[in-house]
């Protein structure tokens, strides 16, 4: 069928393209009218928290949306009138402007405890008609810029919380940069400019359209404002890869004297094969995401398995119609210096370093364990929760509300506890709930509990309680836990009271915990339809299993390379990281399903390379070097193109940002070296002939699916006679699958 199809595009090619460009042009045009905005929901099913969050937006309309903390700063002091009559306009203002549907101002009744001790730091409580998970950055920015643009020298103006961060946050897509380090590096592994063109065109087009459908899907799945940045670093890299792959297998061809159209079948007939294999593994490992059951990360999940999906098909399709242009002059535009013998793979430094490690296998195989072991070691100090505002870089608003917040009042007023009281009713229950509040006014920990605060129904009351310290303290955790477990229920022991403990901090718990629970499930979910596809195309049991246990290796080295780099030492320095800072448990999901995804497309490019080779001659030494010699050019030449867009994230200001390219940028460097040029060839020489072992009862058992695929005959790529009605189709007239 990919023969059949790629057959197709070479010969009409002109009207594959056409096709490909009206297809870019619908799409975007239909993403522009029916196009959904990006959408996040972090709370956590079941959780605490979630119950919380759903009594305020049922019996606290008014309260339901985010808060955005307004604060000011004046060294003469609020006692001073012009000041205070600065600041009084500046919440005037605010209260009229759009979302906003209440200022609490620290000049109000009962305002008294929003001013510092010292006078000099005061903050308003901004309530909003929506989450923070339900603006976009432009209508934050409209929100919160008029507010700060209201300060000066005399009156400093800050804001906080999640819109404030909103408005602030840059995008996370470096696709230029990516694309510009592919070039230069396809450049030099090519050493033509029409060679190094063609994946990069396949790459553009892929990801223009995956972008146009993801607007699209964002109209059925709610979709995070960080996925599509995200996804099209991941689509960009693929594409690039599989084109990658492809061509080189097309130049080998015509290396080897056939036709353009020959090699064209032959390249889709082989590596065309191990590329569908590769994206459907990609995918499985990112839809691997729903198992966890965070619903932020299901649209993450289905945005970056449509971005994998449409790269690959533009490999299969549009690339095949390029190559039929391009003839024999892909190899066009020469790069000095760079071999053009194709055919010279067993005397390359490939070649050579293959039997080095051959000769040396368990030295090798030691060696990179010990490596790996090494750089996996720190993320045993790994600690999870949530980055927060003084994380943020410092000429960040919410950096700076932070700070003053902290310096006024103390850390935990940057992120109070919200408690939801129900069980009785108008006065009886304000009551009981300011008696609540007193009670744990007296817990180890809490620095100020709010009076209750009652909804017009009069079922419903809020407390918000302050911590001593900053949310993404251990202290603060133990706080939550202690309120939760201890102080709420022996306060309302004889009470019918029910009390939610939720807020920012609370919720982030509450995630890191439940996602934490579902990890084995994720894990094993992904391992081991992994380890089943994988034993069905090679036809093994010890390849997969070594696929895996290598991976999780990988995986565990690339993590302790990102806990050295949030731990405040110098790599932190280094990548603009320079304090402390908790790795969020979304941040590890998303980094080992897109590294698992993409370790399986070099597993699948080296090894159906190998079976290729063993096949052929029943050696496994010699299909091992040769393997190897015939597929690290592409692999490293990849990698090299995956490792430069990942750390385009860290060239940004958002710490998030630079966590994910570290961290993935380390795991595909790992993965592409100390496993597939060292742990691969040691181990397969280690094994020898047991590296093909399958029972036979498996075997029977098992589909195939020949990944390794074949070189297309003459026979094949003859032209297809025209189909006559009711005539039998002469044999041996098409490509075979």
């Amino acid at each position: 069928m990919l023969v059949h199809l790629a057959d197709w595009c070479y010969r009409q090619r002109r009207l594959v393209v056409v096709l490909w460009i009206a297809a870019l042009a619908a799409a975007f045009a239909l993403s522009s009218s029916f196009g959904g905005e990006t959408k996040q929901d972090y709370l956590q099913p079941g959780s605490e928290s979630q119950s919380a969050s759903k009594t305020l937006q049922a019996k606290f309309p008014q309260q339901a949306g985010d808060t955005v903390q307004v604060v000011l700063h004046s060294e003469d002091g609020f006692s001073s009138t012009v000041v205070r009559t600065r600041a009084v306009d500046i919440f005037a203002d605010l209260a009229a402007a759009p979302h906003v549907m209440g200022v609490a101002s620290p000049f109000s009744e009962g305002g008294a405890s929003q001013i510092s001790p010292d006078g000099k730091t005061a903050y308003a409580l901004v309530a909003l008609d929506k989450t923070a998970d339900e603006y976009t950055p432009a209508q934050a920015k409209a929100l919160i810029e008029p507010v700060l643009a209201a300060g000066d020298d005399t009156l400093r103006v800050e804001a906080g919380g999640p819109v404030a961060a909103l408005s602030q946050s840059a995008p996370v897509g470096g696709e230029g940069i990516g694309l510009i380090a592919a070039a230069l590096i396809l450049l030099f592994t090519f050493g033509s400019a029409v060679a190094m063109g063609l994946p990069l065109l396949t790459a553009v087009f892929g990801l223009g359209m995956s972008i146009a459908l993801g607007e699209l899907l964002r109209r059925v799945v709610d979709v995070p404002d960080w996925a599509t940045a995200t996804a099209a670093m991941v689509g960009l890299g693929v594409g690039i890869d599989y084109a990658l792959l492809i061509v080189t297998r097309h130049r080998s061809s015509l290396a080897e004297g056939r036709d353009p159209r020959h090699a064209t079948l032959t390249a889709i007939a082989t590596a065309g094969r191990a590329v569908v294999f590769a994206g459907l593994t990609v995918v499985v490992a990112m839809l691997g995401i729903l198992l966890v059951g965070q619903p932020a990360l299901a649209g993450f999940a289905f945005t970056a398995s449509l971005f994998v999906l449409v790269t690959m098909t533009a490999s299969l399709t549009l690339l095949p119609a390029m190559l039929g242009f391009a003839g024999r002059n892909i190899e066009r535009l020469h790069v000095p210096l760079v071999s053009k013998n194709q055919h010279a793979y067993d005397t390359t430094r490939w070649y050579r370093w293959s039997r080095f490690i051959q000769h040396r296998p368990w030295i090798a195989a030691m060696g990179g364990l010990a490596v790996l072991l090494a750089l996996a070691a720190p993320l045993l100090g790994m600690r999870l929760g949530f980055p927060d505002a003084q994380n943020d870089p410092k000429s960040y608003t919410t950096h700076q509300a932070y700070d003053l917040i902290a310096d006024g009042f103390g850390p935990g007023f940057s992120a109070p506890l919200v408690l939801t009281v129900q069980g009785s009713s108008g006065n009886e229950l304000l009551a009981a709930s300011d008696k609540l509040g007193t009670e744990l006014a007296e817990v180890s920990g809490v620095a100020l509990v709010s009076s209750a605060v009652i909804n017009d129904a009069g079922d419903t009351a809020v407390l918000t309680v302050v911590p001593t310290t900053s949310p993404q303290d251990e202290n603060t955790e133990a706080l939550v836990d202690t309120l939760r477990d201890t102080a709420i229920p022996d306060a309302t022991s004889d009470t019918d009271l029910t009390v939610a403990v939720g807020g920012m901090m609370a919720s982030n718990l509450d995630v890191t915990r439940g996602v934490a629970d579902r990890l084995p499930i994720f894990f094993g979910g992904v391992l081991l339809i992994s380890f089943v596809l994988l034993m069905m195309v090679f036809r093994s049991v010890v390849v997969p299993l070594k696929a895996v246990i290598m991976n999780l290796l990988a995986s565990a080295a690339a993590f302790g390379v990102l806990t050295l780099a949030v731990s405040g030492g110098p790599l932190g320095d280094l990548v603009g990281i320079p304090q402390a800072t908790p790795v969020p448990i979304l941040l590890p999901i998303g980094i080992f399903a897109i590294l698992f995804g993409l370790s399986m497309d070099y597993e699948v490019f080296l090894l159906s390379r190998i079976k290729e080779e063993y096949d052929k001659t029943g050696d496994n030494a010699l299909a091992v070097a040769d393997g190897l010699a015939k597929s690290a050019r592409v692999i490293t030449a990849g990698a090299a193109v995956m490792i430069t867009v990942f750390l385009s994230f860290v060239l940004g200001q958002e710490v998030l940002g630079k966590m994910f390219g570290i961290g993935l940028a380390a795991a595909v460097f790992i993965d592409a070296t100390v496993v597939r040029m060292v742990l691969v060839p040691a181990t397969m020489e280690l094994l020898g002939d047991r590296n093909w072992w399958l029972p036979g009862w498996l075997d029977r058992l098992l589909p195939n699916i020949h990944v390794e695929g074949h070189e297309v005959t003459d026979d094949e790529t003859a032209a297809p006679e025209p189909l006559v009605p009711n005539a039998p189709v002469p044999a041996g007239t098409g490509p075979r699958t």
